[in-house]
């Protein structure tokens, strides 16, 4: 099915991004406390580990740790509040071509308990490039990037520092052997063609963590229908159940900590609100507030409109606030998609209100966490699967391994 490609994470260009390693491991670093020798008062030292990858050696864009205009020795160091065990490190060096400069030699240290032990290794110094350190593993509370600056001052822009995934069975990175093959290869297609693939915050993957297990729906009815209340609380029933689909992919899989997601409809946009012919108060209503040719819930309530997390203006609070809008369009053929929500036709959807699959609108639920189309494409040994739309009407175990393959990569933005 179609996707909106106007909408920051819908947008498909070619744009080779870095690759994270092929093994099942974690960056421990985004769970851990950034520190250093010296920061710049306009740099932000929280610019080393927050997940973000650089387009270049000198961004302008996004957060960075220099040490301008001190030279010499400097470091930057990632805390943790318990032991890592620690087997490798990607370390991307801020270099502006003036008074930031690549160092002129660098290396890892780790914390023994008593003193800073230097690790052995091969240490590259590239510009525009994860320098990537491998090394025997160590068990360690602290990570130091220790740098002698050379033609200028030193600064980093991300560091990633790599541990063993230590689940087994079902709680670790265990794709059936013919699916390895297939879903590297869908990886490697992700990765390079989603621009800000890692830097971008707002799959539903960060929704439901940032909801602390779960997620949030307002109705856009684009339609001139009514709607009972009984057909209501139909809506968001099917809704909830589709949802559940995904949701039962990942319990208990590689440290998803949420068994149950709820689902919860806080809102309907309308036209007129003589459609909706409900006076209880269960969900907030928005009427004649058009957007896109279509009624609009609150924008000051909704996440793609404030992706920090943060709704001051949204009438009620925070707890008002919804994740995704469920878009239901008369007349509307094939379906749309996004971390925005899902769009669908209103016909088809209320004449699936019972059915076990809601096939278009569980393929849309997916580019919402991030799953591509396959319109030019198509895996090894891989047929007929739910993102290959027109292929499959339900969730297939290829689809449920690609889903897991996004938890896999983004989890450890959330310190897992």
């Amino acid at each position: 099915m179609k996707r909106l490609a106007v909408l920051p994470l819908l947008l498909i260009i070619t744009f080779f991004l870095p690759i994270q390693n092929a093994l099942a491991d974690t960056n421990a670093a985004r769970s851990a406390t950034p520190s250093a020798s010296y920061t710049s008062s306009w740099e932000s030292v929280a610019a080393i580990n927050d997940g973000i990858d650089p387009p270049s050696s000198n961004d302008t864009v996004n957060p960075r740790w220099g040490t301008w205009p001190n030279t010499g020795a400097q470091w930057a160091e990632l805390t943790w509040s318990s032991a890592q065990n620690l087997k490798g490190a990607d370390v991307y060096f801020f270099d502006d071509g003036g008074g930031v400069r690549v160092p002129a030699s660098w290396k890892l240290q780790y914390w023994n308990g008593s003193a800073y032990v230097d690790i052995s290794a091969s240490y590259p110094v590239a510009v525009n490039a994860y320098n990537k350190v491998t090394f025997t593993q160590v068990s360690t509370t602290r990570l130091r990037v220790q740098l002698q600056s050379g033609a200028g001052s030193v600064g980093l822009l991300e560091v990633k520092a790599w541990a063993p995934d230590s689940g087994g069975g079902t709680s670790a990175w265990n794709p059936p052997a013919n699916l390895v093959t297939p879903l590297n290869e869908v990886w490697q297609h992700v990765e390079s063609t989603y621009p800000n693939l890692y830097g971008f915050r707002n799959y539903g993957w960060d929704q439901i963590m940032a909801n602390g297990g779960s997620i949030n729906y307002c109705v856009r009815w684009d339609t001139t229908a009514t709607v009972t209340a009984a057909q209501r609380d139909q809506i968001h029933a099917a809704l909830a159940r589709q949802f559940k689909k995904w949701m039962d992919v990942m319990a208990g899989h590689n440290g998803w900590p949420y068994a149950n997601v709820p689902v919860k409809v806080v809102g309907w946009a309308v036209r007129d609100r003589a459609q909706l012919q409900w006076s209880d108060n269960s969900v907030d209503i928005y009427v004649n507030n058009i957007r896109e040719n279509a009624p609009q819930c609150s924008e000051p309530c909704g996440r793609f409109f404030n992706q920090s997390g943060q709704y001051p203006n949204c009438p009620g609070g925070a707890s008002h606030h919804y994740d995704m809008s469920l878009w239901l369009t008369a007349g509307f053929g094939g379906g749309a998609g996004g971390d925005w929500g899902q769009r669908i036709g209103s016909e088809y959807y209320m004449s699936n209100l019972n059915a076990d699959n809601i096939h278009i609108l569980l393929h849309e639920m997916g580019h919402s966490f991030g799953l591509d189309d396959f319109y030019d494409w198509t895996p090894t040994g891989q047929c007929c699967f739910l993102m290959k739309a027109g292929s499959a009407t339900q969730i297939t175990e290829f689809d449920k391994w690609m889903f897991r393959d996004w938890w896999r990569h983004l989890k450890s933005r959330y310190g897992l």
